[in-house]
């Protein structure tokens, strides 16, 4: 097993583990592919092929909760398809010495949005409670909102979930699990659309995939264990100071 290999099998296991407990497993997965030395747009759509099993998973795990949001699903699954293939489409036709200089402020938006995670969920209740029974016009305000959620989903992707639990509170759903469920739907699709176009357009490394999967999925299985241990909260922190040496460190390259 080559050094390679071994760097993005820990990055996955890492990423899943990370993933379960609090979300932000692409800041870890995503460096990992560059700093070995991949292309940049190759490492983020070989990225979000390796973590789609892993949304898909998250999805059944709330089957439940999905069952009494089919409404708000059905009405949020075109805007987050058709962004996620604008996303997609704008990543491949973007310059590679210009997404190399994008990455490091992605990364810091990213690493941005899970440091406040906390604060945009405390604060989902409040703008809920104001709209309950939301008019035409805030409606298609949360379509427009979900589809550029869609967008940055099939460019980039990490820091998504964060939005698209924004989103949920702006359409009046207060149920966490249930947001979670929905949340892990749009991002089946928005992951799902953007990494078709990705293997159609054969940007994707696929032995990376390969053992980036395995890694996630070892990762995610442990990732209850870590979180008993060392709790939710410590390993979102943690996170957010590696993102911060990540964008430091790009910004320094």
């Amino acid at each position: 097993m080559t050094v390679a290999t071994l760097v993005i099998l820990a990055a996955g296991i890492a990423a899943g583990a990370i993933n379960a407990i609090a979300g932000g497993g692409t800041l870890i997965s995503f460096p990992a592919l560059l700093w070995i030395g991949r292309d940049a747009i190759v490492a983020n759509a070989t990225n979000t092929v390796a973590i789609w099993p892993g949304s898909l998973a998250g999805a059944y795990g709330f089957r439940r909760e999905l069952a009494t949001a089919r409404r708000w699903l059905l009405l949020l699954i075109v805007p987050s398809i058709a962004g996620g293939a604008l996303g997609a489409w704008l990543l491949l036709r973007t310059p590679n010495t210009t997404f190399e200089r994008l990455v490091p402020f992605l990364i810091l938006a990213a690493t941005v949005l899970l440091a406040t995670q906390e604060m945009v969920t405390s604060r989902l209740g409040l703008v809920a409670k104001s709209h309950e029974n939301p008019g035409a016009g805030w409606m298609t305000f949360v379509l427009i909102f979900q589809f550029i959620v869609g967008v940055y989903g099939g460019y980039f992707g990490a820091g998504m979930g964060i939005l698209m639990l924004a989103a949920l509170g702006l359409i009046g759903m207060t149920d966490m699990h249930q947001m979670n469920g929905v949340k892990n739907v749009l991002a089946v699709f928005i992951n799902g659309i953007a990494a078709i176009y990705f293997v159609l357009a054969k940007t994707v490394a696929w032995n990376d995939v390969l053992v980036l999967t395995i890694g996630t999925i070892i990762g995610g299985y442990f990732g209850a264990r870590v979180a008993r241990r060392f709790g939710r909260t410590f390993v979102r922190r943690a996170v957010v100071v590696i993102g911060i040496v990540m964008t430091v460190a790009l910004f320094l390259k």
